[in-house]
């Protein structure tokens, strides 16, 4: 297995646009004393398997930011950086750029979100080691819900996964899973024939509940630098 992984050309690519409604400045915010887009930067420089480390942005200082922190700069057009711009076409974007300019087609792509600061380098690697092991195309990391939900169909109130007249005890629900938004991965051509970060054979990575603190709002800061300096957790390194 490491012989076969050491062979594969794996990068990291790290969406991060300069505009945000949600948070000015997200992504060059401090959190628990450095830029949020910092924190995934170094998470993916953590991780031994990933050869090379690219954050996409429009905004010049967050491409400073990450190249003082070891990652790659790729500077992405205005057309594919404002609120209405999909993460795939940044990293369409990205692959077409290596494509073009360097002639360097990768075989594995992590995509990281720069709004999950509280996955580690662990969490990546663990990551990998399931893509591989389970022969998939495409990976999304998750963690394990027992919640019951409902909705609203034609005015009135529905449950989706459970049956209201028969409420099922927590220990008794089938395993459930909630996307967290901290770690995608996949095989270039997923992205290129689909358009989608997902496709082909799918993995799930199950990480501990409170990874699923992602950052758009200021109480989510808040939360999550809390978590940061209070938490221990497993090192980046």
């Amino acid at each position: 297995m490491a012989v076969m992984l050491k062979k594969k050309k794996i990068i990291a690519i790290i969406p991060a646009r300069g505009g945000s409604k949600g948070v000015k400045n997200k992504n060059l915010r401090l959190i628990a004393g450095k830029p949020l887009v910092a924190h995934s930067v170094e998470h993916a420089l953590g991780c031994s398997r990933i050869d090379r480390v690219f954050v996409s942005t429009d905004d010049l200082k967050i491409g400073e930011i990450a190249q003082q922190y070891g990652a790659e700069f790729i500077k992405r057009p205005a057309a594919i950086s404002d609120d209405t711009s999909s993460s795939e076409s940044a990293l369409q974007h990205a692959l077409d750029h290596l494509s073009k300019t360097e002639a360097y087609e990768p075989d594995v792509v992590i995509f990281l979100q720069c709004t999950s600061p509280f996955r580690t380098s662990k969490d990546i690697e663990l990551a990998i080691d399931k893509f591989f092991s389970e022969d998939a195309d495409s990976l999304l990391s998750v963690y394990r819900t027992h919640s019951l939900l409902w909705k609203i169909e034609n005015g009135k109130a529905c449950s989706v996964n459970f049956d209201y007249r028969c409420r099922p005890r927590r220990q008794d629900m089938n395993p459930q899973f909630a996307e967290n938004g901290s770690i995608y991965i996949f095989k270039p051509w997923v992205i290129k024939e689909t358009g989608n970060r997902l496709g082909g054979k799918i993995s799930l990575y199950v990480m501990r509940e409170e990874a699923a603190w992602q950052i758009d709002s200021e109480h989510d800061f808040r939360i999550i630098e809390f978590l940061l300096l209070n938490t221990k957790h497993e090192s980046r390194q």
